[in-house]
């Protein structure tokens, strides 16, 4: 069996020389006489989040509520021909984290710089955050009770402590 090696200019291009064709066309609306079909569950794409200190503008304004979409394919290899990363490895997580966070408070604009400038602990949160919804697709956590020894799962999008 021979190998062939085809190289390409940049991501982009590999990306659109992989991509899937073009799905069908949905179906025409059921006849009146079919009985509707109803939709089966929808997929989450977006998630909410608290951070646990949250993120100060150069304003000044804490911002604390924000919204991490899924990963995509592109989205995981786009950090891998970044230069700051080809230069540092553990700039990965602050370019990825800077792609799927979609919102964090009034900052619709979430770029590397705005997660260079996070708390440690929230950066931290986040790549949990990002294993969670993209690894077991939902948020909630296992957790015991340090004083009663008790399980119970939480939340980890936020909300008022004792909610979950």
């Amino acid at each position: 069996m021979r190998r062939r090696t085809v190289t390409a200019g940049s991501l982009e291009e590999i990306l659109q020389a992989t991509a899937p064709a073009p799905a069908p066309a949905p179906p025409t609306a059921p006849s009146a006489g079919a009985p509707a079909r109803r939709e089966e569950h929808a997929l989450r794409t977006e998630f909410e989040f608290e951070l646990p200190r949250g993120y100060v503008d150069e304003a000044g304004t804490l911002h604390r509520h924000g919204s991490m979409r899924l990963a995509t394919a592109r989205d995981e290899l786009r950090p891998l021909i970044d230069l700051r990363v080809k230069e540092n490895p553990a700039y990965l997580s602050v370019v990825l984290l800077s792609q799927v966070v979609t919102r964090l408070g009034t900052v619709t604009d979430v770029h590397a710089g705005v997660v260079e400038r996070m708390y440690a602990t929230d950066v931290a949160f986040l790549q949990d955050f990002y294993r969670r919804v993209n690894s077991e697709g939902h948020t909630r956590a296992a957790v015991t009770c340090p004083h009663c020894e008790g399980g119970f799962e939480v939340d980890l999008s936020g909300g008022r402590l004792g909610e979950s």
